[in-house]
């Protein structure tokens, strides 16, 4: 069976949009896959980060892929920095990292923009997320448009090695997801819904409560023409809310045309929310009781247990391979 890595950064609760574009593929995968799931805490620290709600941010996403329905029985869910080979081979694949290639890294360049103190780790943690993916000898890493330069480099950097010191590492292969619903933001239909606008208004996290999903929905941005059309040049607003409610009800579009013509955006709205909330209200109440529960540690800990029994086998072999430490004689 193929392995599958991905790494999800802690860094606040993610969209609907995150869910219907996202979430949902990526718990489907367990079924055909041996899939590691990691909660990149390391990651986040690139920049400050308050150490209470990062724990916290940390535990809430691995209940969210748990309510979401991934089953910790089939795929391994564990928190990065609960396995520390991943910044010892992290430092090592420093080693054979360029500052130039470094330096075309644009996500790099897009978070230091305009920012007098940027951490050295900001620089160098595509280092740290190529020794994520190489040591479970990932085969297949599923990854959105804005990570396949990273993803490139991890390429670089294990045949890099293999051809310096040793065969040890799969190199991966690229796959960008079929994609799922692209959810737009409320209130600007034209950009991309995302946790991190500063207009909340402008998405639904998978953590508000109904009265602000309702309320949110309600007042996302439509037109003046009070007809319920997929048209996503003439009526962005409208179709944004359309993908949404096909997307929770499993309507089709055409369906959704049928029912709402000649109701206007009153009623349609609120069947949205409905929708919204159908899907969301399951996943927040399983959430909730694996955040008061010792479910999740469990979890989490019987992930970190067997990632590390994977990664440190990995690990072993590299240090061998780059001469590190001692080969103690057999007795």
């Amino acid at each position: 069976m193929e392995t599958i890595f991905s790494g999800i950064q802690p860094s606040g609760t993610p969209t609907i949009g995150n869910y219907l574009g996202a979430l949902q593929q990526f718990v489907q995968l367990q079924n055909d896959y041996d899939c590691y799931f990691c909660i990149v805490d390391e990651h986040a620290i690139t920049v400050p980060q308050d150490r209470l709600k990062l724990r916290e941010n940390s535990r809430s996403l691995a209940a969210l892929y748990i309510a979401c329905g991934l089953n910790p029985e089939q795929a391994t869910l564990f928190i990065q920095s609960e396995v520390p080979a991943h910044t010892q081979l992290g430092w090592m694949l420093q080693s054979i990292s360029y500052m130039g290639e470094l330096e075309r890294m644009t996500q790099f360049k897009d978070k230091s923009h305009g920012k007098d103190a940027i951490s050295s780790a900001l620089f160098t943690y595509p280092s740290l997320m190529a020794a994520d993916i190489l040591l479970y000898q990932t085969n297949i890493v599923p990854v959105g448009e804005d990570q396949k330069q990273h993803l490139e480099l991890t390429r670089d950097l294990a045949q890099r090695f293999n051809n310096k010191f040793n065969e040890i590492f799969t190199v991966p292969e690229i796959r960008v997801p079929e994609v799922g619903a692209r959810v737009m933001s409320l209130q600007e239909p034209m950009k991309k819904m995302s946790k991190s606008d500063t207009n909340t208004k402008g998405f639904i996290s998978m953590l508000d409560t109904p009265k602000q999903i309702e309320k949110k929905i309600k007042s996302a941005v439509t037109d003046s023409e009070g007809i319920v059309k997929f048209d996503k040049v003439n009526k962005p607003g409208v179709s944004n809310l359309m993908t949404i409610h096909a997307s929770c009800s499993g309507e089709s579009i055409q369906a959704l045309e049928d029912r709402f013509a000649g109701v206007g955006y009153g009623e349609f709205k609120q069947s949205t929310a409905d929708a919204v909330l159908n899907v969301l209200i399951p996943i927040q109440e399983k959430h909730a009781l694996l955040m008061q529960s010792d479910e999740l540690d469990d979890i989490l800990d019987r992930g970190a247990e067997k990632a590390s029994l994977v990664a440190n086998k990995t690990l072993a072999k590299a240090k061998k391979a780059m001469g590190l430490g001692r080969v103690k004689k057999k007795k």
